[in-house]
This record gives structure tokens, C-alpha cells and sequence, in this order.
């Protein structure tokens, strides 16, 4: 009589992860592509067409300011799962357990806070005051538009009395507007509330326990630091 194979612990397959939400700057992405471009133009035309000490800087300056952009444009990003929250940041990357997040906060900028009391700034989350101004305008033309019994299609409510717009046209019960389907939360704060959704479930029953981790960029800030060493030494040496 045989007995099956049972595959030892370690030969078995690991566990899936969860699944990362990524959450990133659209703006940000088209803005450094589009800075990249010209900044490669102008640094490749210099360095291989220049004379003198010009392609030597030129070189310099790419060293410096090409890991500076990709940093601060392309780099930035948000990932979320059941069990943590990773900040990718231009020139460090925050690994915060949900047990460890006490907060998101929202004002000029978005944040995360840890329960120690340090904040975290989520670069690929920019708050804009203009999409929220423009959010709380169609919210609040949303409210009246209800309180008044017109559809969001532009038509509604029903003639009689009392509805008579001026001049007796009986236009009082309708909107003369188009259609206004735009979305009543600016599209910063909708990534807010989806990650305070997280915290709220995964928060202090979920699985993501742990230390709050942050680590530094270096392949960020070596090629940087070593451009702006080449270029001081190049503009100090006559």
C-alpha cells in the first residue's frame, strides 16, 4: 500500500500577492516626457556640435539634470494593496504596513501619516485647487438642479402654476444648460478616498502588519550628484 506524495513546505509555490492599485500623475508622465525631449535635444546638439569646453559640459549638465527629471516627472508613484501603501517618491521609496498609517490628509498637498507622527507627501497625487473648484461647482449646481426637479439630462420638473418662468414661457421647471455628467469630486481626491477605503478595511483586522521601511534612491542621486561634481569642476578649471 502507497501513500501520496506530499510536497515538502518548501517545494511549494509561494502565495500570491495581492494585487497593487497604482495611482499616478497622467500630467506629470506627459510633462517629463515632453521636458526629457527637450532637454535631450538641446544636450545631444551641444555635445556633438559644440567646441571647446562645450560638449564636456554639455555632458555634465545631462548627467545632472536627466536623473532630476525622471525623478520628479516619471518616478512618482502610488501602489496600494490589502497589505500596505508604497510611496514611490523622486528620491526615496516609503513601505507603510496599514497597521502603521494613522491618516490620509488632504489640503495644498496629499499626505500620509504614520503613527509615529512622521508625513509622507504623495508626490504622484498633486492636489489641484482648480479641479476642486470645478468639482464643487458642478456639485453645487447638482444640489440645486435636485432641490428644483430638473434631470441631469437638462429637462424636467412639470409646467403649471407656479413654474411660469418671466414672461409667462413656462420655462420654470426646465434647465436651459446641457448636460452636465463631469464628476462631482476633483480626481486627486476620488485617489484619496479610494486609499482612506484601504485603511478603513485593512486598517486593523487586515493582514498588513509590520515596520514602516524608507529607502533612499541612490540610483536617483548618484548619477545626479556626480553631474553637478563634473560640472563645478569643469566651471571652476579655466
Amino acid at each position: 500500500m502507497t501513500t501520496p506524495d506530499h510536497p515538502s513546505p518548501a517545494s511549494q509555490p509561494p502565495a500570491p500577492t495581492a494585487r497593487d492599485r497604482i495611482y499616478r500623475s497622467p500630467l506629470g508622465l506627459a510633462g517629463g516626457v515632453l521636458l526629457l525631449l527637450v532637454v535631450l535635444w538641446l544636450g545631444f546638439d551641444a555635445l556633438f556640435k559644440g567646441d571647446g569646453r562645450t560638449p564636456w559640459l554639455a555632458l555634465a549638465g545631462l548627467i545632472l539634470i536627466v536623473p532630476l527629471i525622471v525623478a520628479f516627472t516619471l518616478r512618482p508613484a502610488v501602489f496600494a494593496n490589502e497589505e500596505r501603501l508604497r510611496v514611490r517618491n523622486p528620491l526615496r521609496v516609503i513601505t507603510l504596513p496599514w497597521a502603521e498609517v494613522a491618516g490620509l490628509r488632504s489640503g495644498y498637498s496629499n499626505e500620509v501619516l504614520a503613527r509615529t507622527g512622521t508625513k509622507y507627501q504623495l508626490w504622484a497625487v498633486p492636489v489641484s485647487l482648480r479641479a476642486r473648484k470645478k468639482a464643487a461647482r458642478r456639485q453645487q449646481r447638482a444640489a440645486s438642479d435636485a432641490a428644483r426637479g430638473v434631470t441631469p439630462g437638462g429637462r424636467g420638473g412639470t409646467l403649471g402654476p407656479g413654474t411660469l418662468g418671466p414672461g409667462g414661457l413656462g420655462l420654470g421647471g426646465f434647465s436651459l444648460r446641457g448636460p452636465d455628467t463631469g464628476p462631482t469630486r476633483a480626481e486627486t481626491d476620488q485617489v484619496m478616498d479610494d486609499l482612506r477605503e484601504l485603511l478603513e478595511r485593512h486598517g486593523e483586522t487586515g493582514p498588513g502588519q509590520g515596520e514602516v521601511t524608507v529607502r533612499w534612491a541612490y540610483e536617483v542621486a548618484a548619477p545626479a550628484v556626480a553631474g553637478a561634481v563634473l560640472l563645478a569642476i569643469l566651471l571652476a578649471v579655466r
